[in-house]
């Protein structure tokens, strides 16, 4: 299988990664995800078969998000341009009352967990996302954000400590 045909089976992990690198920032995500694309295409990012194929390109969307990012807050600080935040409330799915309730009561869910990622460090996150919803190893996820094994280990057994304890509090503090 081709280096192209990979990346394409890893498109929907990729774009998770991506949409978490960016702080859930859809757009942003979008655009994230198809520079990385073309600086694969261009040969400005060349995998060299030291790690897979999913870390190497996890790492070159955390690269590519971080100097997005970077421009970004550069230019908001020169007021060149503002950044607007056009997060998109999920709609629910129209029939009967019952499943109405039951995917207001999922999006909600979903919310209260999308509020409490962003509440850990941003390493908790890369870390937690790269293993719960990539299924990458604990070893990958510490080459894809560059850190060690032991660090990624803190990182992962502090950010799943952290999202409980933000999200039990969430639940007594609720009516």
């Amino acid at each position: 299988m081709s280096t192209l045909e990979q990346l394409k089976a890893l498109h929907t992990d990729s774009y998770g990664w991506a949409l978490a690198c960016c702080a859930w920032h859809r757009e942003l995500a979008e655009d994230v995800l198809q520079e990385s694309y073309l600086r694969v295409l261009d040969g400005r990012a060349d995998f060299k078969g030291t790690a897979t194929l999913r870390t190497w390109f996890f790492a070159v969307i955390k690269r590519v998000a971080a100097d997005v990012l970077r421009t970004q807050k550069r230019r908001s600080i020169l007021n060149l341009r503002l950044v607007a935040d056009d997060a998109e409330p999920g709609q629910p799915a129209s029939g009967q009352n019952s499943t109405m309730t039951e995917a207001l009561h999922n999006n909600q869910t979903s919310q209260k967990l999308q509020n409490a990622l962003l509440q850990l460090s941003q390493r908790q996150k890369e870390v937690l996302h790269l293993v719960f919803y990539s299924g990458l190893s604990l070893e990958e996820a510490a080459t894809t954000v560059q850190i060690t094994v032991g660090s990624a280990r803190t990182h992962y057994h502090r950010g799943k400590e952290r999202l409980l304890q933000i999200l039990t509090e969430n639940d007594t503090d609720a009516p």
